[in-house]
């Protein structure tokens, strides 16, 4: 009797956890945002480049085009998208509280917020790193000049962290000014109250613009620490981080293939078999994502791929001219490298 009893809370057990495995989808984050009709994205409050609002209340940035891509693979309609702008401080919480369905707001990826506050970074779409920004005539081309300098910094960042660990590990002291916004630490620093503005140094490029004088301002060459950004989902809906994750890579298969928002017809034609799984061609790839098969060339069709989002955002196309660098292909000299789709 015991031996059965043990043997029926076993299979039970295993019922349960089947059941956990196989339902993600049916009332996750993608059925709800169907239901919605709207992607609710998390974005920044306003950084050039990345997502900013003109004066019309229309989205631009390399943030927002993700948010129009993963739109796109599920609505065939890059619109679809309800913008939340938040500030570095509550942008997790939100995420958490369900106020949006997904992050794309330079967020770095690290172990602490993964693993201790339940997220799921979906890959990178940015390689960044912390960097420092001063007046010209402070007269310094080093960050191992800025002992006993006075730095701003916007609290809840890992930017706090890095200042730290790059001023103790060189036996430097400085005294640190914290604000609760970027808006307000590049307001102090233009004020005078530091000598030092810190973030990563592809939002410096963007702070720079904001500044009355653009070029009386440099940015350092130094790097003190690696900054993956990429798009954040909540851990619990591992179907809807899956989708998230492969739209990422999408954009940078697309750029690999040669398939662009210029040029998705030309794709649907090939005869080349993976460009053919890209579009959509070769049946059950999409299901498996809860999507049509031609998933991942809406997605492109949205915002374009990775090159066109970044070129137009952040490249020589854009206001900031910041070098793709480590943001390049695998095969250009880069470290972009996406999965296969099949």
């Amino acid at each position: 009797m015991l031996k059965a009893a043990k043997l029926c809370a076993l299979a039970c057990a295993s019922l349960t956890l089947a059941c956990a495995f196989a339902a993600p989808g049916a009332a996750g984050t993608l059925e709800s945002v169907k239901q919605r009709g709207v992607l609710q994205c998390g974005v920044s409050e306003g950084l050039f480049g990345f997502s900013e609002r003109d004066a019309k209340g229309g989205w631009s940035g390399f943030d927002v085009d993700f948010c129009r891509s993963v739109a796109g693979a599920i609505f065939d309609d890059g619109s679809k998208v309800a913008f939340v702008p938040l500030s570095a401080s509550e942008r997790f919480e939100a995420l958490r509280a369900g106020r949006v369905d997904l992050l794309s707001r330079t967020s770095t990826w690290t172990l602490e917020r993964e693993a201790g506050l339940g997220l799921a970074f979906a890959g990178i779409t940015y390689h960044d790193g912390q960097g420092f920004m001063v007046m010209r005539d402070l007269n310094v081309s080093s960050a191992l000049e800025l002992d006993r300098a006075t730095v701003c910094v916007e609290s809840g960042t890992t930017s706090q962290l890095n200042l730290a660990d790059f001023f103790r590990a060189n036996s430097m002291t400085y005294e640190e000014r914290k604000f609760p916004s970027a808006a307000e630490s590049l307001a102090a620093f233009q004020a005078g109250q530091c000598k030092v503005l810190t973030r990563d140094q592809s939002a410096l490029y963007a702070e720079r613009l904001k500044l009355p004088q653009p070029a009386a301002a440099a940015i350092l060459p130094d790097v003190i620490s690696k900054e993956p950004l990429g798009p954040v989902t909540r851990a619990d809906d591992f179907a809807w981080f899956t989708l998230v994750k492969w739209v990422n890579f999408a954009l940078v298969n697309a750029e690999e293939l040669g398939i662009s928002s210029r040029n998705v017809a030309e794709a649907t034609a090939s005869h080349k078999p993976d460009v053919r799984r890209f579009a959509g061609q070769e049946r059950g790839l999409g299901r498996m994502l809860g999507l049509e098969d031609a998933w991942a060339l809406r997605a492109v069709r949205a915002a374009g791929n990775y090159a066109e989002i970044y070129e137009r955002n952040l490249g020589v196309e854009s206001r900031l001219g910041i070098p793709r660098g480590l943001n390049q292909l695998w095969n250009m000299g880069g470290v972009l490298y996406a999965p296969p789709i099949r």
